[in-house]
């Protein structure tokens, strides 16, 4: 997510924020419209997903999502009203878990209403996290879709590690995967990714991906000809890295992933802990 994305979402959501009897609120319209859910009705189905999320947690419905009325204006000049919901922070976080991932609004404001604070550097911070962690999963997941369509074409466990080792040496400019880890310092016994920036992370993903389309599409089997395959989409793959000026082989190391994961569970754990100590 770029950084001015971030300034204007940040500003959005501060200037809907509203106080009262100290206590920050939302207005579920306000929303509506930051959250570019163009349908009332449509939005209604999110908050109502979220209240059954907030009873879940063993949290009165009714304390978090106040109904309210909200003055609107016509075209003609004139004013109605219009039904609207009051949301505290809390209620806000579970609507925004419970939204369309795929809105860059949602992403951001998954992040927002978790972390205990309105500094925008510290709410870029942890979406840059966020960003890499979904990373490592998505990779995660698009190595078990290879491995599982390799196992049926005659490749095993063995196999697999060898024609990731070698893709990794593609993609790395001769560094394998063994000789990655030492060049990062990164223990024997984890996996590489688990290090790797969001940039190197996201471009194995991509290499992986290409080359279980390729052994469907080419239908390629045994290890010599998949690895053969895999070796040359990382080898595409470092040739868009190096022509943007990017060597993958020569980025930092960064922190471990399931250290970050762990840091942002645990800030959610804690927003849902502050909530119950309001209760």
């Amino acid at each position: 997510m770029k950084k001015e994305l971030i300034s204007e979402l940040f500003e959005k959501f501060e200037k809907a924020r509203i106080v009262i009897d100290n206590i920050e609120c939302w207005s579920a319209r306000d929303l509506q419209s930051i959250f570019n859910y163009s349908d009332w009705r449509n939005f209604v189905k999110v908050v109502d997903k979220a209240k059954i999320s907030c009873k879940s947690s063993n949290n009165d419905v009714s304390d978090h999502f106040v109904d309210t009325n909200k003055m609107v204006g016509l075209g003609s000049g004139s004013k109605r009203e219009i039904t609207d919901i009051a949301l505290t922070r809390y209620a806000c976080y579970l609507i925004a878990q419970n939204g369309d991932p795929s809105k860059q609004e949602i992403a951001f404001a998954q992040t927002y209403f978790a972390v205990q604070t309105r500094k925008q550097e510290l709410i870029e911070n942890r979406l840059l996290e966020v960003e890499r962690v979904k990373a490592r999963e998505k990779l995660t997941n698009t190595e078990k879709i290879l491995s599982a369509i390799i196992y049926e074409r005659g490749v095993d466990d063995y196999g697999f590690a060898i024609i990731r080792s070698k893709g990794d040496a593609a993609l790395f400019g001769g560094f394998n995967t063994n000789d990655m880890k030492l060049k990062l310092a990164i223990p024997v016994k984890r996996p590489l990714a688990d290090f790797l920036p969001t940039l190197t992370i996201k471009a194995k993903d991509f290499a992986t991906e290409l080359t279980s389309h390729n052994v469907e599409e080419k239908n390629l089997k045994g290890t010599p000809s998949i690895s053969e395959e895999h070796i040359e989409n990382n080898k595409a793959v470092r040739k868009i890295l190096l022509e943007r000026g990017v060597k993958p082989e020569n980025l930092p190391p960064s922190e471990d992933v399931k250290k970050v994961k762990r840091r942002l569970n645990s800030e959610e754990l804690k927003l849902l802990k502050e909530n119950n100590k309001k209760e």
